[in-house]
């Protein structure tokens, strides 16, 4: 299944500087998984060490923040859109 993934500015110089990649995957998880095979060095980018989502990461499905839905283990269908938003700090 296709999923579209929008990629912010900061990390596109891993994928060739596309701002939209296409990617596979049943959950965030798996999708990560297809887009590192494809964008070497990017999950490290979005995951701890022990592959967890960093917390200044935030991943969104058709605008839904997945901290509210399944975190990385939210279903993804064909055609879904998620967006990766790194948190700004300021004030």
């Amino acid at each position: 299944m296709a999923v579209k993934v929008l990629i912010p500015t900061p990390l596109q110089k891993l994928t060739q500087d596309q701002a939209v990649v296409n990617c596979e995957g049943s959950t965030i998880r798996e999708l990560l998984d297809s887009l590192e095979h494809n964008c070497p060095g990017i999950k490290a980018r979005l995951c701890d060490e022990s592959g967890e989502l960093r917390r200044f990461v935030n991943f969104y499905v058709n605008s839904e923040d997945i901290r509210f839905l399944e975190g990385s283990n939210t279903p993804l269908q064909d055609g879904d859109e998620v967006s990766i938003v790194p948190a700004i700090a300021g004030g």
